[in-house]
């Protein structure tokens, strides 16, 4: 799922590809992809796009006196063409989902791989409108965001720290991957109650996020939008890696599966050692 570092990449992009563009046509070709019909998407036709902004995982491109706001979801892509086929394509056909065509040539697909088709598209006067935007939480990279902000975040959390991250309620943009190598960085167990760290592990942990994610972030800064999903896997230290050697101390990197995702941790960095249960509801083995 592209998060926070790549969709800030994606942003980057379209300032530099899109702003100042006018917009052709949009055509949707994925019966799931549309989530609002007032304003229509020809309604967007004829207008010029302005600054790409983003809002957690989400984007929000100005066309006009519009937002189209996209939501990649966990399989979602965005593929920028200089030059796309004269010919519309046939809806069904692939993972197509949505394609914006641009006056003088060139625009982008919006991509959905496999089954589960959650790729989102809005337009809307205002970002707001969206219900996954209106609901999140601080952006962890954002002016102001420091130590004390997010110690007051988890001071009443009562739950694991691996979904208190995720939870973009309460920080926007990190995700299942993001969220792994936080904790690696952090030396802090998947399954530690967010209300029970020390101050000293608050200081961790919040640097742990700001170090994760501006890496991230300088990592994927200027690589094509083709080349992210590459980039970012290549800069995952235990997400993804299970049964490899941790970077850190060289333990075996070890992973949690639940239902539709999974986790993966070091023990020796982050549970003392002790590996963690691969069922649903885990807990320390005793």
């Amino acid at each position: 799922m592209p998060e926070l570092p790549e969709v800030e990449a994606l942003r980057e992009y379209l300032d530099e590809h899109l702003t100042g563009r006018v917009v052709e046509r949009v055509l949707p070709l994925a019966v799931s992809v549309l989530k609002t019909y007032d304003p229509p998407l020809t309604a967007l036709a004829g207008q010029p796009a302005g600054t790409t902004a983003r809002y957690g995982k989400f984007l929000a491109v100005p066309v006009g006196e519009l937002h189209l706001v996209t939501h990649l979801a966990r399989a979602g892509w965005l593929r920028w063409q200089d030059a796309l086929p004269a010919q519309p394509p046939r809806p069904g056909k692939g993972p197509l989902a949505l394609r914006v065509r641009l006056v003088g040539g060139g625009g982008f697909d919006l991509t959905e791989a496999g089954t589960q088709k959650r790729l989102a598209v809005y337009v809307v006067h205002d970002p707001q409108e969206v219900p996954g935007i209106a609901r999140l939480g601080p952006d962890p990279l954002a002016e102001g965001f420091d130590r004390d902000a997010f110690a007051a975040l988890l001071a009443a959390e009562r739950r694991q720290i691996k979904g208190v991250l995720r939870d973009q309620s309460v920080l926007a943009g990190i995700g299942n991957a993001y969220s792994d190598e936080i904790l690696h960085a952090a030396r802090v167990s998947p399954f530690k109650l967010a209300a029970s760290f020390t101050e000293e592990q608050l200081t961790q942990l919040y640097d742990a996020v700001q170090g994760t994610l501006r890496e991230a972030v300088d990592r994927a800064h200027g690589v094509a939008a083709g080349k992210l999903k590459a980039e970012k896997k290549s800069g995952l230290r235990v997400h993804g890696r299970a049964g490899e050697p941790c970077p850190v101390c060289g333990d075996t990197v070890r992973s949690v599966s639940f239902a539709d995702s999974s986790l993966q941790y070091c023990p020796t960095c982050q549970t003392g050692g002790k590996p963690l249960a691969d069922r649903r509801l885990s807990r320390l083995l005793k």
